[in-house]
């Protein structure tokens, strides 16, 4: 009962605390500033890229070759 209350007590006074501390609100100026893009668009040879479902895709496809010996052998 004596802890209970005491944490009752606590949380009354951190309460009580936090309402005699007023919050100030700061305002701030906002500036506009104008922005001009000069772009140029030059076209350049087509290229064709590869999409991979998995990643590291090459790195495991050079990693898994297979070789004469790797067959299964009947006994």
């Amino acid at each position: 009962m004596k802890a209970v209350l005491t944490l009752i007590f606590i949380i009354f006074l951190g309460t009580a605390a936090m309402a005699q501390t007023p919050s100030k609100e700061t305002k701030v100026e906002t500036k506009t500033a104008t922005v001009v893009l000069n772009v140029k668009i030059e076209k350049s040879e087509t290229q064709v890229a590869r999409l991979y479902m998995f990643k590291n895709f090459r790195v495991k496809k050079e990693l898994s070759f297979k070789t004469k010996r790797d067959g299964a052998k009947l006994a």
